[in-house]
């Protein structure tokens, strides 16, 4: 039995779902998601809350149980709340600048990184060494933060580069003399 997976998800007020074609639609305050349905989960909406059963007793349905129940949670916080990832930027002349649909990046490069960000995603810079990426797609919000921190990962000896906001990056000690 999966215990998160028994939990059934609530539909805060303001929020709408609904099943048709193998689609679970959700439309709130932010937006509109769907996700497709899992053909061995079977998903009802009744009561204001959404649950999620296994269709039969399988090994792999059991195993999608939980996973799915999140899927359908994430959709909703998605929809009244959005996602936010916060990535910090360390180094001398490392800086990051938004610029309507183009995230500017200055990494060390002889050539400024220029990232189109995509459609349903907000980035903004408070600062030059801070960049705030939000959406309602948790999957979009961390694939974009994942790909802005691929230009240029932390390195272990002085720490210098994007990691997200909390990491923790594991130093080395470098030569003793």
């Amino acid at each position: 039995m999966s215990r998160i997976g028994k939990k059934p998800v609530a539909i805060p007020s303001g929020v709408t779902a609904t099943i048709d074609g193998g689609q679970l639609s959700v439309k709130g305050p932010k937006g509109t998601l769907t996700m497709p349905l899992a053909d061995q989960i079977a998903y009802e909406v009744q009561d204001g809350a959404i649950s999620v059963q296994p269709a039969n007793d399988t090994k792999q349905a059991r195993a999608f149980w939980g996973m799915q129940r999140t899927l359908v949670q994430n959709l909703i916080t998605g929809v009244t709340e959005g996602f936010t990832k916060t990535l910090e930027i360390t180094g001398v002349g490392y800086r990051a600048n938004a610029q309507g649909k183009t995230l500017k990046l200055q990494l060390g490069y002889s050539h400024d990184v220029n990232y189109a960000v995509p459609e349903g995603i907000t980035i903004a810079t408070p600062d030059q060494t801070t960049v705030n990426i939000t959406g309602i797609d948790k999957q979009k919000v961390g694939q974009v933060a994942a790909e802005i921190r691929r230009w240029r990962k932390p390195e272990p000896y002085k720490g210098k580069g994007i990691k997200y906001r909390g990491e923790y990056i594991f130093r080395k000690e470098g030569k003793k003399k």
